[in-house]
């Protein structure tokens, strides 16, 4: 008889195998040493990506949830590495991405005595995760680890944390594997199919918006098969947009920081929307001004994963309890709509998306506008772009236009510091595609260090920093309410591009407009991580209004 007599490290470690896990992202730590004695075994099976800081290893981890629907696993230590690690957490909960977040511990006779870098984790985590639990016994990992990968995928998908006692990891014991987790697909049925079909029938000005996590290739296949055969606009919830073609004629715009004036007022007039995937959240529906609280004006069909999400904000006409996946193989086979009363009403939202794709001069000698359009041009369609957040990112989010799934990564929850480890995650996980990462000169230093792990593990993303010398998004707000009086939002910035020369990658700076392909073809040949400084005019704040006229519209207003 073989024996499976192992460490509890070991024991962790194999599960993981079974799951299906092939990647891992941690920064090292004492508390969890035997759990990393048994990765040193699992090698040729689990690639472990050593990072520089743990938001940006739990940022890797939840990218790469996002971009293969696989949970991200990710390896912290106790206290201050659990700390740094919760940004990711909370992006992940959020995001609704499967993730699973391991933390050393202290060991089990320690415990409740504030020992080095205790936490109870339960209590931090459980605001912000799906499920929080600390292994007691190595004999019931395997149990645990099944439970916690079936709770981070099934669902509204979200993050997993589980604590791992550092005495606990070097039990030796003899304990039977669980088997890998399957996902559980929620359906619909027939019913509900019929009385949406009714309901999209009776409408005049129908709009489609979909969103969320759990989606796949088949699933924006089928769903573009529905909008298509039910002559349907379709919107896509904010950082979703890669989940229906933006060339497509159907294609009516994001709902985000970036959405135009005519997209909000087609929510508001819309007299039926088909909600797909989509929470409804604060970004998506403009502070909920768009969607009337709790009985919406319009006739509401709202799919979503997570039973508590419906009914949770807007009381739906048909709350459909199903994931994207499902929902969207139901309905392709619908019987296409002859003639429907909307043709006109989605013609002019589609004429209305690209309308708004054209960019105005804005001052300074680097226009963003004609760099969003060069690279929307010369991108591959499989490219793959990621942003954190501030107001360099609504560029993108107005410019680019997606064509095909999974091409963009960005954190709904407005986190800082996204892009880059984004980037990473996204180029190790597909080699063989160009992947962009934007961020702003604030953004940039907050995880910029990840730059070191793109060096390590050779995956050679572009960076393109946006430098306006300043938090541009919080100036904004400052310029807009009190108008003139600037506090805590400028900033002293290096030369970025020497900053990414000294981590052994390409840099250059752009500081007109005609330079910026040059600069990004050399970034491509150069067969390294690459980084371009692009300097804009602190005045370009928006697309829409200069920094001047944001604080003259704003001492207007108060006069």
């Amino acid at each position: 008889m073989i024996s499976n007599t192992r460490t509890g490290g070991q024991v962790l470690i194999d599960a993981l195998r079974i799951h299906g896990v092939n990647r891992a992202f941690c920064v090292p730590g004492e508390s969890y040493l035997a759990a990393l004695d048994a990765l040193h075994d699992a090698s040729d099976d689990i690639a472990l990506v050593v990072c520089r800081q743990e938001g940006g290893a739990a940022y890797m981890a939840e990218a790469y949830g996002k971009l293969t629907g696989k949970p991200g696993i990710c390896f912290v230590t106790r206290g201050p590495g659990a700390t740094n690690a919760s940004i990711g957490v909370h992006t992940a909960f959020q995001d609704s991405t499967p993730m699973i977040l391991f933390i050393g511990q202290v060991a089990r006779d320690q415990r409740d005595r504030e020992a080095f870098q205790e936490i109870d984790y339960r209590r931090m985590f459980s605001p912000i995760a799906k499920w929080v639990v600390e292994i007691d016994q190595a004999e019931r990992i395997p149990e645990i680890i099944s439970q916690a990968f079936h709770r981070a995928v099934n669902g509204r998908p979200g993050p997993v944390v589980v604590a791992l006692p550092e005495d606990m990891l070097t039990d030796v014991v003899s304990v039977s594997d669980a088997p890998a987790y399957r996902r559980a697909e929620i359906g619909v049925s027939d019913t509900q199919v019929q009385e949406l079909a009714h309901l999209i029938a009776q409408a005049k000005q129908p709009l489609m918006i979909v969103g969320g996590s759990g989606w796949n290739k088949d699933a924006v296949a089928d769903i573009r098969a529905f909008s298509e055969a039910m002559h349907l606009p379709v919107a896509a919830s904010f950082r979703c947009q890669d989940l229906f073609d933006n060339t497509h004629p159907n294609y009516a715009g994001d709902l985000g920081f970036a959405a135009s004036a005519a997209l909000n007022q087609r929510v508001s007039e819309s007299d039926c929307l088909i909600v797909v995937g989509a929470r409804l959240g604060e970004t998506t529906t403009a502070g909920y001004t768009l969607i009337d609280i709790p009985t919406p004006r319009q006739t509401l069909i709202h799919v979503h994963s997570g039973a508590e999400e419906l009914g949770r904000v807007y009381h739906a006409t048909l709350p459909i309890n199903a994931d994207a996946a499902s929902f969207a193989r139901a309905v392709r086979t619908l019987a296409p709509i002859q003639n429907p009363a909307w043709r006109v009403w989605t013609q002019q939202a589609n004429a209305e998306y690209r309308a708004n794709l054209a960019h105005p001069q804005t001052p300074g000698a680097v226009q963003m506008g004609d760099v969003m359009a060069w690279l929307r041009e010369h991108l591959p369609v499989d490219a793959i772009l990621t942003t954190g957040a501030g107001n360099y990112a609504t560029w993108v989010h107005r410019f680019h236009q997606y064509r095909t799934f999974r091409t963009q990564l960005g954190p709904t929850n407005g986190s800082m510091g996204y892009g880059v480890p984004a980037a990473i995650a996204a180029k190790l996980t597909h080699p063989e595609r160009t992947v962009v990462a934007f961020a702003g000169d604030g953004c940039f230093l907050m995880n910029g260090q990840e730059l070191a792990t793109a060096m390590q593990y050779d995956a050679n993303i572009i960076v393109l920093v946006v430098n306006n010398g300043m938090y541009g998004t919080i100036r904004m707000h400052q310029e807009r309410r009190y108008p003139g009086r600037v506090s805590g939002t400028q900033l002293v910035n290096p030369d970025f591009a020497a900053l990414a020369r000294a981590f052994g990658a390409h840099g250059e700076i752009v500081e007109k407009t005609a330079d910026f392909a040059p600069a990004f073809a050399r970034a491509q040949e150069s067969g390294r991580p690459a980084l371009i400084e692009i300097r804009i005019d602190p005045e370009a704040l928006t697309p829409k209004m200069s920094l001047s006229q944001i604080r003259q519209q704003a001492q207007q207003q108060q006069q």
